[in-house]
């Protein structure tokens, strides 16, 4: 099997990453950038067309604020530290999310500074998930779907997926969840329908391009059939 296509990572470990070393949860936050850059890296020399990551939640908004303060900051000091390299190496950035008036202003000029910069670029596609939620996002799809009046008859999977957000993206063929957790926590729920999944131990501060690597190589070593029996043709989006 072929490299995948999509790679989703959901960047798991930071809080206890920094508890196990007695320091204060930020400094697992912080930690993690060494990481999110060396996958980055890794995702575009091994052919991987598209790259998402989860980067903050809907659900994370319920975490103290001195913590959401922090991110926001971190996030948006990233995106200024890395603009120019990501363009340099052909990376087209965007951003699945970021709807909540509680994103600072700043960090929002600089995440759409960012998508103008790189949308030219024919390289990877580089997809950061702030302010997620794959639930929020299927029922935008049936409100659009709704005001649309498109008759019930004529909803299916492939007009469905092309109310989603950034429509143009490919379902997901890998997921690598790090620090041993197994859960989805309601991430691109659509488009991971079909995914592989890889759970690393190892939490998301530690993990560099050799782990990221061994996950390519445990997915190439897979047969996906997409429930038939047979070995599978190629499909495309919307159709599983």
């Amino acid at each position: 099997m072929s490299a995948p296509l999509h790679v989703a990572c959901v960047m798991d470990g930071n809080g206890r990453w920094a508890e196990q070393r007695h320091l204060p949860r930020t400094a697992g936050h912080r930690a993690a950038e060494s990481a999110v850059i060396d996958v980055i890296e890794a995702s575009r020399t091994a052919g991987v067309r598209w790259l998402s990551l989860y980067a903050f939640s809907t659900e994370n908004w319920r975490r103290p604020d001195d913590e959401i303060d922090f991110l926001m900051g971190l996030v948006r000091r990233t995106l200024r530290k890395h603009a120019l390299s990501m363009c340099a190496r052909g990376i087209r950035c965007r951003f699945l999310g970021v709807s909540d008036p509680r994103i600072p202003v700043g960090l929002a000029r600089d995440m759409a500074d960012l998508m103008e910069l790189t949308r030219d670029n024919s390289g990877m596609t580089l997809t950061i998930a702030f302010d997620h939620g794959g639930r929020r996002d299927i029922v935008e799809a049936a409100r659009a779907l709704i005001r649309e009046r498109v008759p019930a008859d004529e909803v299916d999977e492939r007009s469905f997926a092309a109310h989603l957000p950034c429509p143009d993206t490919p379902d997901v063929d890998l997921v690598i969840r790090t620090s041993g957790e197994q859960r989805i926590s309601n991430f691109m729920l659509w488009q991971v329908a079909y995914a592989e999944w890889v759970f690393p131990e190892m939490l998301w501060p530690d993990f560099r391009a050799e782990h990221f690597l061994e996950c390519l190589r445990a997915y190439r070593k897979r047969e996906r059939r997409f429930g038939d029996v047979r070995s599978p043709t190629p499909m495309v989006k919307g159709s599983r």
